[in-house]
């Protein structure tokens, strides 16, 4: 189980598999990190784009539950380990695709939030931000991924109402881009991603800086704020 990396046809992709419900713990998420660290280090013409994937039926089920109750400490070190990578997807010069191949919940759903398009798996599969649900509260810097990028109809629903949703209406709320059948997600996400490839990676880095810039720097901020924080699950 990890992160399986492979370059096709100048796309990267990297699958997620990690058990049944995919979960982010911090081997996953290093192990993401270094395949936007390798998509990044490679020549345009090498890497264009990298794609993030989960094995059918999950993006993933958000983090690591056995880190998270192990103790506050390792819990804030985690989402913090999290909001680092989401952040850096959220900034990088090399375009980022979501190929969500099924639930994508909590921290599966800020992934989403945290990529330049995001296909999804048409069927019984929810998507959204569970965490008052549960018993927490999502950091500031999960709320700046969540204002950037959902609609505003959908705003306090899918933040305060920890609303979870179908597909259809996970594009209407802004988490997803397009829903395709579940056997052509991560065709439809390559696609797009050689799509965001072709474009020259300077112009996309300085338009991503122009666009993003001061989303970035709060949320950089953010998760300053949060590191050392202590987090808690009731």
């Amino acid at each position: 189980m990890g992160v399986d990396v492979n370059i096709t046809d100048g796309v990267a992709v990297a699958t997620i598999d990690n058990g049944k419900a995919n979960v982010l713990s911090p081997e996953i998420i290093a192990e993401l990190d270094a395949a936007l660290t390798t998509a990044e280090n490679a020549g345009p013409e090498e890497v264009g784009a990298l794609v993030i994937a989960g094995a059918p039926g999950f993006l993933s089920g958000g983090f690591d539950l056995n880190v998270m109750t192990s103790s506050p400490e390792a819990a804030g070190n985690l989402v913090c380990a999290g909001g680092d990578f989401f952040v850096r997807c959220f900034a990088s010069a090399v375009p980022v695709v979501a190929a969500c191949t099924g639930h994508a919940v909590a921290a599966g759903a800020l992934l989403l939030l945290s990529c330049d398009e995001r296909v999804g798996a048409a069927g019984n599969f929810k998507i959204g931000l569970i965490e008052t649900a549960k018993g927490m509260v999502l950091p500031r810097w999960a709320v700046e991924l969540a204002e950037e990028r959902l609609s505003r109809r959908h705003l306090a629903l899918a933040t305060v109402g920890a609303r979870m949703y179908n597909p259809d209406d996970a594009r209407d709320a802004g988490f997803l881009d397009e829903v395709a059948a579940p056997e052509q997600v991560l065709p439809r996400a390559i696609e797009a991603a050689k799509v965001w490839a072709s474009l020259p990676r300077y112009a996309y880095a300085g338009q991503v800086k122009m666009n993003r810039g001061q989303r970035i720097e709060a949320l950089r901020a953010a998760i300053d704020a949060d590191r050392g924080s202590l987090f808690h699950i009731s």
